[in-house]
C-alpha cells in the first residue's frame, strides 16, 4: 500500500515525546482477510490500572543492539501497565497523561528499537484493543525502565477530526478492582492527601457485544423463546403497538430495517422495549425507552434504520447489545444461525426463534448472505440473522419480509430477504454492506472485526 497523506500530531514534542502519534491515510481502500483487520481503539474513559496484561509486537531488535535475526519474523511480548505515578517515579521525570507504560521492574521483557509506532493492544472480552503506541524508552528490557506507549484513549477526539469516513471503533477499556497506583509516592510524586476515609474504586463491568449468559441453545429448529436467551431483541412501538423487530447494537442504539418507518419517522411516536419476552403479558425484565431520532440509510436497493434512544437503558442479562459484522467475519456455508421474532402463533405472541443454516449464494453478490429457507411472519421483520463464534453472537444481517415473494434466481436477487423456491433459499444483504452507514451515524457501535474465543 501507497500513503497519500501523514498527519501528524500538530503538538508533537522532539524532547519529551508528548503527543507521539501519527496518521497515515492510505492511497486505496485495504481489503480485509483473515490476515489483515483493523483493531479497535479506546475510548477517551477507558482504563487502565496497574498490572493490567497487554501485548506488544514488532520487527525489532531482540536486545540492544541485536537486530531480529533472519527471517525476522514477527515477535510479541506480554508486559503489564505501569501506573503513571510508578512511572515518573522510575524515570525520575515526567511521564504525561498522553503516555502509558508497561514492563517488569525487574527487567527482561520489553520493545525494543525499530519496533517504535507498534500497538501494545489489550484484550477485553473477545476484542483487541490498542491501549499504546511504542514510543520511546531507556535501553530495552532494564530493570526500573520499562516501555513508554503513546496513550491512544488520549486522541479518539484528534482522530475523529481527522477521518470523517469510516470512522474507528472506539470501545471503552474498563480495568476490575482498584487502581494501587494512586498510593504510589516519591520525591517527583507527591502523595494524594485526602481528610476523607479511603474509598474502594468500584468499576462496572465492561460491556461486551454478543455475550448472552442466558443462552444455552446446542439445536432444534423452531420454538419459543426462553427469557434471556436473545437479550438484544426490541419491540419497535408504533403509537403503542408493536409493528416490527429491532436490535440493540450500542448502548443507546437499536438496528431494524427502513421499511418499519413507512408510516412515520416522527421519533415522538415511537417507543423501543427492550427485555420483552410475551407481547400479551406481563414482563419483569423489559424496560421501555423512548425514541431521540431515526436515521435511514440512502442506499440503492434495501436500506436500514437506527433508532437513536433517549436515554441509556440499564443493562442486565436481558438487555444486551449484539455485535455487528462489519466485513471482517466469514460465515462458513453449512454453520447454524438463528433468527427471532414476534410472530401470532400464540396468544401470548412469545418471541419466537427459528434455526437456518448458511447456503451457497451462487453467483450472487458479494453483499449477500443465504441460508435455508424461514417462515417468518410479518411481526418479525427487523429481526436479526444471527451466528455464534467462538463466545461472541454476531448479527450478520437485518430481516425484510418481501410481501410478495416470487420465484427469483439467486443471481438476479438484491432483495434483503426474499423466497428463492426453486433452491428453497433465501437471500439478505448483509449488515456488512451498511458499515459506512452505520459509523457515520455513530463510531461506538459494537461493530466487530475479528472473533477469537476467550
Amino acid at each position: 500500500m501507497t500513503v497519500s497523506e501523514i498527519i501528524k500530531h500538530p503538538n508533537f514534542n522532539r524532547n519529551t515525546y508528548d503527543n507521539d502519534i501519527t496518521l497515515l491515510h492510505l492511497s486505496s481502500p485495504v481489503v480485509f482477510t483473515d490476515y489483515i483487520k483493523p483493531v479497535c481503539l479506546p475510548a477517551i474513559d477507558s482504563t487502565f490500572y496497574n498490572g493490567t496484561s497487554s501485548w506488544v509486537t514488532g520487527w525489532g531488535n531482540i536486545a540492544t543492539g541485536v537486530p531480529l535475526p533472519s527471517p525476522q519474523t514477527l515477535q510479541e511480548v506480554n508486559v503489564p501497565v505501569i501506573g503513571n505515578r510508578k512511572c515518573k517515579c522510575l524515570f525520575n521525570s515526567d511521564i504525561t497523561n498522553n503516555m502509558i507504560c508497561a514492563g517488569l521492574e525487574q527487567g527482561g521483557k520489553d520493545s525494543c528499537q525499530g519496533d517504535s509506532g507498534g500497538p501494545m493492544v489489550n484484550k477485553q472480552g473477545s476484542v483487541w484493543i490498542q491501549s499504546g503506541i511504542v514510543s520511546f524508552g531507556i535501553g530495552c528490557a532494564l530493570p526500573d525502565f520499562p516501555g513508554v506507549y503513546t496513550r491512544v484513549s488520549q486522541y479518539q477526539s484528534w482522530i475523529n477530526q481527522h477521518i470523517t469516513t469510516n470512522q474507528p471503533g472506539f470501545i471503552t477499556f474498563t480495568s476490575s478492582g482498584t487502581d494501587d497506583d494512586l498510593s504510589v509516592s516519591c520525591a517527583i510524586v507527591p502523595p494524594i492527601t485526602s481528610t476523607a476515609a479511603p474509598v474502594t474504586v468500584t468499576t462496572p463491568a465492561p460491556v461486551v457485544c454478543g455475550m448472552a449468559k442466558l443462552n444455552t441453545l446446542v439445536g432444534g429448529g423452531n420454538s419459543l423463546a426462553s427469557s434471556g436467551t436473545w437479550p438484544w431483541m426490541a419491540s419497535l412501538q408504533f403509537n403503542g403497538s408493536h409493528v416490527c423487530v429491532g436490535t440493540m447494537v450500542a448502548e443507546r442504539f437499536v438496528m431494524t430495517t427502513a421499511s418499519c418507518f413507512s408510516r412515520s419517522t416522527n421519533s415522538s411516536q415511537w417507543t423501543v422495549i427492550l427485555g420483552r419476552l410475551n407481547q400479551n403479558s406481563s414482563n419483569p425484565n423489559e424496560v421501555s425507552v423512548k425514541v431521540a431520532n431515526i436515521t435511514i440509510s440512502n442506499l440503492t436497493g434495501d436500506n436500514i434504520a437506527v433508532v437513536h434512544l433517549a436515554s441509556a437503558p440499564k443493562l442486565s442479562n436481558y438487555i444486551q447489545p449484539i455485535c455487528v459484522d462489519l466485513g471482517g467475519t466469514s460465515f462458513n456455508i453449512n454453520a447454524t444461525c438463528w433468527t427471532a421474532g414476534w410472530g401470532s402463533g400464540s396468544v401470548t405472541q412469545t418471541l419466537q426463534e427459528i434455526q437456518t443454516t448458511i447456503m451457497s449464494c451462487g453467483n450472487s453478490s458479494s453483499n449477500s448472505i443465504c441460508t435455508t429457507a424461514i417462515k417468518l411472519q410479518e411481526g418479525s421483520q427487523g429481526g436479526p440473522l444471527m451466528c455464534k463464534q467462538g463466545l461472541s453472537w454476531i448479527q450478520a444481517a437485518v430481516v425484510t419480509i418481501q410481501s410478495n415473494s416470487t420465484n427469483t434466481s439467486v443471481s438476479n436477487s438484491t432483495a434483503a430477504s426474499r423466497s428463492v423456491r426453486a433452491q428453497d433459499i433465501q437471500v439478505f444483504t448483509k449488515t456488512s454492506s451498511y458499515s459506512s452507514f452505520l459509523t457515520s451515524v455513530h463510531s461506538g457501535f459494537f461493530i466487530v472485526t475479528e472473533i477469537s474465543e476467550v
